[in-house]
């Protein structure tokens, strides 16, 4: 059953963002920061925590739940290094997800060697 709900929630969320890009004139890349500012924000609130223990993969592997990872980093690093946990916590947090989207992208255009539009 926990595969069900992340599915569905990891959809739904899919689903919405589909609807925000083709109804209204926001870029891609706008929605993007939306969404990861609107997972922190909901974390600040302390509503994240029950929400993704709910929908699993569903609601940490989106936006969302990068928001949700970069504030809880900066929580901790607040607790444990005070004003400069606020810049060194988030990156703390979020280096094991953003190294992985710069090495996978590396790799893959090595493999299709991508051009430039014209």
């Amino acid at each position: 059953m926990d595969y069900v709900i992340a599915f569905v929630v990891g959809g739904v969320i899919c689903a919405l963002v589909q609807i925000l890009l083709e109804k209204t004139k926001l870029m891609p890349g706008r929605i993007m920061v939306l969404l990861v500012c609107l997972g922190a924000v909901i974390s600040a609130l302390g509503w994240y925590e029950p929400f993704l223990e709910w929908a699993g993969g569903g609601a940490s592997v989106p936006l969302l739940g990068f928001g949700h990872v970069l504030m809880k980093g900066v929580k901790e690093g607040v607790d444990e290094a005070e004003f400069l946990g606020v810049f060194q916590g988030g990156l703390r947090a979020g280096a094991v997800g953003t190294s992985a989207a710069l090495i996978f992208g590396y790799l893959a255009s090595l493999i299709f060697n991508p051009k430039m539009k014209k």
